[in-house]
């Protein structure tokens, strides 16, 4: 599982002097989990993005970007291919702009 995201919350929660039990409530989950999130060993919600951005004071783009990238490596990881459908994904969403 790749882990951009989870450890961008981590930087931004330590950058805020925060603890994982001051933020996971205001995400209505708890420390574990949230420690699980930083960690990669499990995935964030995406409703959690907007929360995140909030708390941190950042943009919801730039952590969509990383949550995404973390989805797209975890479906293509091994794939022979993966580079070369990339490449496929990448001119058709700009066709399509």
């Amino acid at each position: 599982m790749s882990n951009q995201f989870g450890n961008k919350i981590r930087l931004l929660r330590e950058e805020n002097n925060l603890l994982l039990r001051q933020v996971a409530p205001l995400l209505e989950i708890d420390s574990p989990q949230l420690s699980k999130i930083e960690r990669g060993e499990r995935q964030a919600k995406k409703e959690y993005i907007p929360l995140f951005a909030k708390i941190f004071k950042v943009t919801i783009d730039e952590l969509l970007t990383l949550w995404l990238a973390d989805q797209l490596f975890d479906v293509i990881q091994g794939e022979p291919m993966a580079d070369e459908a990339l490449k496929s994904v990448s001119k058709t969403i700009k066709r399509k702009k």
